[in-house]
C-alpha cells in the first residue's frame, strides 16, 4: 500500500505563497497524489541534504516543492522559492524517535550560533522576567532519559540541558513541537505531560504527535480540502491534548477552558463533527451567543466537512436567539421580542412619579437585567429572596420593596402588550422541553460559554435532556464581557470532574500572549469553585515584541497607525488577516481614518456582517471576540474611553466598580488575544491605566 502524506511544514510554507504560486502548488500535488511516478514531474534527487530520501520537485521556473518519498510513501514536506527549499531540505531529516516512537522533523543542528539571535534575545529578556526562574540553566539537572521521555532528539540533548534563560526559547523554535511545548512548561515551573510511547514494531506516523504534524490524504477530495485553507492546518491537524477532551466519553456536562488561543473553538468544532460521525442518525447543535460568532463558526465548519455534506447537514450552526425564536415560532408563531428602547420608555414612565426613589436609570435597568429579568422573578417573594450574585451593591428588604413597585408593574406592561424578553423566552422553552419526550437535537455543542446567561443555560440543560455526553461547553473565564457570574450547579449543570484546560496555545505568539496575561490574574474561578489555572499555558512560537504607543493628539495616532498598517501589507499580509479594534462605535471615525490613511479597504462588522476576502475589518472589541487575525491594532485605548466612563458612572455603589473594571480588563484582553503575529495598542495621552499592565506587568 502507498500512503501519500501532508506535513504541516508544507501547509505553513504554502501559505506564505502568492495566490498564483499557491495554485501552482495545488495542481502539481495533485499530479503527485494520481501518479508520483510520472516522469513528467521533474523529480530530482536532493544529494546536499542529508536525508537521502529527500527530492525537489519542480512547480515553476523558481518554486520548489521538497518531498520525501520511498517505495511505500510519500510525503509532501515543504514549498519555497528553489535557494530556500533547498536549504529547508539540507538542514532537516525524517526520523523516529528511539524513546516515543513518533515520526518527528528533527533539525539538523551544525553551530549553536547558527541559531537566531536578535530577536531571540529581546523574547527571552521577556520571557525570564515573566518566568522569574532562578537558574541559568533551568534544564541543566534534567537527565537524558527525561528529556527524551519528552521528545527531545538525542542529538539536541547537549544544547536543551546547556541553554540558558536567553537561549531556551529561541532553541524551542528549532524542536518537535512536543519537546518545545514540555521544554517551556518545565522551565515555567510545570510538570508536563509524557509523551504517548508507542510499542516497538508500531507505525511511527500513528503515534499521537506525529498525528499532529503529518496526515494521510486518503483520495483526491481529501488533499483539495487540505489545500483550500492552508492557514488554517487545524482542519487537518488536531494537537493530542484537544484530541483526548474531542473524543472523550462523558458521564455528564463537560467543560473544556483555557485562554486565549489555546484551541476551545476547535475543541468544540470537532466534538461536535466527532459526536454526529459516531452516532449516525443523530443532530448536533452547535451554538454560540452571537450571529457573528456563529457566521464565523458555520465557515470553520464548512472547511472541516466539507467533503461530507451528509455528515455536514446533521451539524446545525446557530446563535442562541436564532434556535430559540425558531423553536418558539413552530409552537406558537413568531415571537415578539421586547425592543431595548422601548423597555427604556416604559421603565422611565414607571419611576416618573415615584419622588423618592434612590436608585438612577442605570441601576435599575442593570438589576433587571441581571437579577429580575435573568432569573425570571415573578413574584415579590421570589425577588426577596433571590441571591443577587454579582450585584455587588447590598439592599435591605425595604430597598427591595421599593424596587419590587417598579418590576411588578413592568412585567405586567411587557405581558399587556404580548411581548417576551430573550430570558422570557429561553425560560418557556426550557419547560416546554422539559416536558418533551421527542427533542430537537441529540447533542448540543457551546462555543464562548462564559457568557451564556442563565435563562440560556436552563434552555442548553433542556435541549439536551439530561444525556450522557448530550452538553458540552467551550469558555473562557477570563473572556467574561457580558454576563454576571451565577452558579450552573444550581441550575443542574454540573461540570466538577469533567472540566478541563488546555494549555498549548499555537496562536499567539509567545510576546503578544505574554503582553495580554499582565491584564488577568494566574487563576479565575467560577462561582461554583471551577478554577481555571492559567499558569503554565506556553505559546511555541515567536513574533515581534507588541508595539504599545501614547500619542499627544489624534491625528498622530491616526498617522502612525496608518504607517504600521501599511507596513503590515508590505510585509505580504492580506488585507482580511489585518484588523482595528475599538472600544465602542463613538471611536470608530479613529479606526476608519487610520485605515483610510493606509489606503487599506476594510468594512465595519457588526453581528449581521460576515468578514470578506479582500477587505481588512473594524469592530468593537465585544464583537472581536471569536475572530483572529495576523495583525490587530487596537486603537484609542485613552483614559475614559477604556475602561469606558459611562460604565463607571452608572454604577451606584463602590462596590460594583471591581465588577466593570474586571468587564472592561477582559475586553481589552479579548482584543489584544486576536492577534497571532503582529500586535499595536495605541492610544491619546492620557493613556488607559491598564496600558502599564500590558507595559510593566503587574
Amino acid at each position: 500500500m502507498f500512503d501519500f502524506r501532508i506535513s504541516d511544514t508544507f501547509t505553513d510554507s504554502l501559505a506564505k505563497l502568492t495566490g498564483e504560486e499557491q495554485k501552482l502548488v495545488k495542481t502539481t500535488a495533485f499530479d503527485l497524489q494520481l501518479n508520483s511516478i510520472n516522469p513528467g514531474m521533474s523529480l530530482h534527487k536532493l544529494d546536499k541534504a542529508k536525508d537521502k530520501n529527500f527530492w525537489s520537485v519542480r512547480v515553476s521556473s523558481d518554486i520548489r516543492l521538497i518531498v520525501h518519498k520511498t517505495t511505500a510513501s510519500m510525503l509532501l514536506c515543504y514549498v519555497d522559492h528553489h535557494d530556500k527549499a533547498y536549504r529547508w531540505a539540507e538542514r532537516r531529516k525524517l526520523e523516529t524517535h528511539p524513546t516515543t516512537g513518533a515520526a518527528q522533523w528533527v533539525e539538523i543542528r551544525e553551530r549553536v550560533e547558527e541559531v537566531a539571535r536578535p530577536q531571540a534575545l529581546i523574547a527571552a529578556e521577556e520571557a525570564r522576567r515573566a518566568w522569574k526562574v532562578d537558574t541559568s540553566r533551568p534544564l541543566l539537572s534534567r537527565s537524558d532519559d527525561e528529556l527524551l521521555g519528552y521528545g527531545v532528539p538525542p542529538e539536541w540533548l547537549a544544547d536543551v540541558r546547556n541553554a540558558d534563560e536567553d537561549a531556551l526559547l529561541a532553541l524551542a523554535d528549532h524542536l518537535p513541537s512536543e519537546a518545545a511545548e514540555a521544554l517551556l512548561e518545565l522551565a515555567t515551573g510545570g510538570t508536563p505531560t509524557v509523551p504517548f510511547v508507542a510499542p516497538v514494531g508500531s507505525d511511527p506516523f500513528s503515534h499521537p504527535d506525529a498525528q499532529r504534524r503529518f496526515r494521510v490524504m486518503n483520495d483526491m477530495e481529501e488533499l483539495e480540502r487540505a489545500l483550500l485553507f492552508p492557514w488554517e492546518k487545524w482542519t487537518i491537524f488536531l494537537h493530542p491534548a484537544q484530541r483526548q477532551w474531542v473524543e472523550r466519553d462523558y458521564g455528564g456536562p463537560a467543560r473544556v477552558s483555557g485562554s486565549a488561543g489555546t484551541g476551545k473553538t476547535i475543541v468544540a468544532l470537532h466534538r461536535a463533527v466527532f459526536l454526529a460521525r459516531i452516532h449516525p442518525e443523530s443532530r448536533v447543535l452547535l451554538t454560540t451567543f452571537s450571529d457573528t460568532l456563529a457566521n464565523a463558526l458555520k465557515t470553520k465548519l464548512r472547511r472541516l466537512v466539507s467533503n461530507e455534506p451528509r455528515l455536514a447537514e446533521r451539524v446545525e450552526v446557530h446563535a442562541m436567539d436564532a434556535v430559540a425564536e425558531r423553536l418558539y415560532e413552530v409552537q406558537h408563531g413568531r415571537p415578539r421580542i421586547l425592543a431595548r428602547t422601548e423597555l427604556r420608555q416604559a421603565l422611565a414612565e414607571i419611576v416618573r412619579p415615584m419622588k423618592d426613589l434612590k436608585f438612577s436609570q442605570a441601576f435599575l435597568l442593570g438589576e433587571w437585567d441581571e437579577v429580575v429579568d435573568a432569573w425570571q422573578l415573578d413574584s415579590w417573594e421570589a425577588y426577596r429572596d433571590v441571591k443577587r450574585l454579582g450585584r455587588k451593591t447590598r439592599l435591605s428588604e425595604v430597598q427591595r420593596v421599593a424596587l419590587w413597585a417598579v418590576f411588578a408593574p413592568l412585567r405586567e406592561h411587557i405581558s399587556a402588550k404580548g411581548c417576551l424578553t430573550y430570558s422570557a423566552l429561553f425560560t418557556q422553552l426550557a419547560a416546554e422541553l422539559l416536558a418533551r419526550k421527542a427533542l430537537p437535537f441529540d447533542y448540543v455543542v457551546v462555543d464562548e460559554a462564559q457568557d451564556v446567561s442563565v435563562s440560556q443555560l436552563r434552555f442548553l440543560a433542556a435541549l439536551a435532556g439530561g444525556r450522557p455526553n448530550g452538553l458540552f461547553f467551550a469558555g473562557d473565564l477570563g473572556q467574561r464581557i457580558f454576563q454576571p457570574p451565577f452558579s450552573w450547579k444550581s441550575l443542574g449543570v454540573e461540570v466538577r470532574g469533567r472540566s478541563r484546560t488546555l494549555h498549548i496555545n499555537y496562536r499567539t505568539s509567545h510576546q503578544i500572549r505574554m503582553h495580554a496575561d499582565r491584564l488577568l490574574g494566574p487563576e479565575i474561578s467560577d462561582v461554583d469553585g471551577n478554577t481555571e489555572d492559567r499558569r503554565g499555558t506556553v505559546s511555541v512560537f515567536n513574533g515581534p515584541v507588541p508595539v504599545i504607543q501614547c500619542f499627544p493628539d489624534r491625528g498622530a495616532e491616526i498617522a502612525a497607525t496608518a504607517t504600521w498598517l501599511r507596513n503590515r501589507i508590505a510585509q505580504g499580509l492580506p488585507p482580511h488577516e489585518v484588523a482595528i479594534f475599538v472600544r465602542s462605535d463613538a471611536e470608530m471615525d479613529r479606526a476608519k481614518a487610520a485605515a483610510d490613511a493606509a489606503s487599506l479597504p476594510y468594512r465595519v462588522l457588526d453581528e449581521k456582517v460576515e468578514m470578506v476576502s479582500g477587505s481588512a475589518s473594524l469592530c468593537t472589541m465585544s464583537l472581536a471576540k471569536g475572530l483572529e487575525f495576523r495583525a490587530v491594532a487596537v486603537m484609542a485605548c485613552d483614559e475614559e474611553i477604556v475602561p469606558l466612563q459611562s460604565r463607571i458612572e452608572s454604577v451606584a455603589d463602590n462596590a460594583d466598580l471591581e465588577e466593570v473594571y474586571n468587564t472592561e480588563r477582559h475586553l481589552l484582553y479579548v482584543a489584544c488575544t486576536r492577534a497571532r503575529d503582529h500586535l499595536l495598542v495605541t492610544s491619546v495621552d492620557p493613556a488607559s491605566e491598564f496600558l502599564d499592565d500590558l507595559v510593566a506587568g503587574r
